[in-house]
């Protein structure tokens, strides 16, 4: 049942330690608040978290979907409890909204990262740079899906601006209305890799999911006449087995993606912009009226537009805030944890003969 998943003998190495425990592997398979549906050898189930891993999880250390977990299964009552959550190989990452853990997973042990926008309304570059940091940063290989060409007037124009920020990324045109782009899209999918599709509401994922699965797996939105944008409809995140034997995550619209420990992510979704800063004649230049300074030189020459070196600029500050905060965070959970020391110590000291 877990092969078709794609389990494998080095993820049996792994899981050797949680085998000694007499726990069984699975994988996550959907996702909705709390509550998880496993996919183990005995087939799916629901499965809820331990009391344990609840209280030490680390951060971002709850199960996500495309997760590989230690399980107890219990047949009988078709429903199994998740111990501990392998290593993943990579990962799709947003800061999260709440305060109980900030990194936020979701997805896991993923190989290719679809950036969906749709063509029609939703196509934004400075999005889509944000978008393709987190992607680079994954691990996984991004792919820029442009969606509902048989909307558009202007495929061209839409296109153009695309490449001008995918840094390398494939951009591909798809409908899945008219079947365009939908070969190019497969080809992406090979037998046994998993695939995450990631975007704003209502571009179209989920009508991705139903196209590659010729069924329909997701439930989908029809487009709005009033500003062209389709509806929101996934809830939860859920991982679906393809027919040529790939898997694809299914998430929920984005509204906003907060960029989580992106430095290397950024770094390559503006490759363009990392050259230019180490041609600059300064290390440690701004960018502002330093001499030699080569971001100046190709702003100045309309080699780089201005609106990407702000969004990156955007970005590298949001990032900075966060390592700050991070920090601050650190140091005041240290803080804390030497005074309950030292409480502690204080109240298990003998008594003196003064006291």
């Amino acid at each position: 049942m877990i092969d078709q998943y794609g389990w494998s003998d080095g993820l049996r190495q792994e899981f050797a330690p949680h085998a000694v425990l007499g726990h069984e592997p699975g994988r996550i398979l959907v996702q909705h608040r709390g509550a998880y549906v496993v996919a183990t050898d005995a087939g799916e189930m629901p499965a809820k978290i331990s009391g344990r891993l609840a209280r030490e999880a680390p951060e971002g250390g709850y199960p996500a979907v495309g997760d590989w977990v230690a399980l107890t299964v219990r047949p009988e009552e078709g429903a199994a409890t998740i111990h501990a959550v392998l290593p993943r190989r990579t990962a799709f990452t947003r800061k999260a909204a709440d305060s109980v853990q900030t990194l936020q997973v979701i997805a896991a042990n993923i190989d290719v990262a679809f950036v969906v926008a749709s063509m029609n309304a939703d196509l934004k570059g400075r999005r889509l740079e944000r978008y393709l940091a987190a992607a680079w940063q994954s691990g996984a290989r991004p792919v820029v899906v442009l969606t509902k060409a048989d909307l558009t007037e202007n495929p061209d124009a839409a296109v153009a601006e695309t490449l001008a920020v995918a840094a390398g990324a494939p951009v591909l045109v798809v409908s899945a209305v008219t079947g365009e782009g939908m070969a190019a899209l497969a080809a992406h999918l090979k037998p046994g890799e998993t695939c995450v599709l990631v975007g704003s509401s209502g571009v179209g994922k989920s009508t991705l999911v139903n196209a590659l699965a010729g069924e329909a797996r997701m439930d989908t939105g029809a487009i709005r006449e009033d500003d062209a944008r389709g509806r929101h409809t996934t809830s939860h995140r859920e991982l679906a087995l393809l027919p040529g034997g790939a898997l694809i995550i299914d998430t929920p619209g984005l509204r906003e993606l907060g960029l989580m420990d992106a430095d290397e992510g950024l770094g390559a979704a503006f490759e363009d912009i990392e050259a230019l800063t180490a041609e600059c004649r300064f290390n440690d230049c701004g960018h502002t009226s330093e001499p030699g300074c080569a971001v100046r030189a190709a702003l100045e020459s309309g080699v780089l537009d201005p609106a990407r070196w702000g969004n990156f600029q955007k970005l590298r500050r949001e990032l900075s805030h966060q390592e700050r905060k991070e920090d601050r965070l650190a140091r005041e959970a240290e803080r804390k944890r030497w005074i309950a020391i030292s409480k502690a110590q204080r109240a298990g000291r003998k008594p003196r003969a003064w006291d």
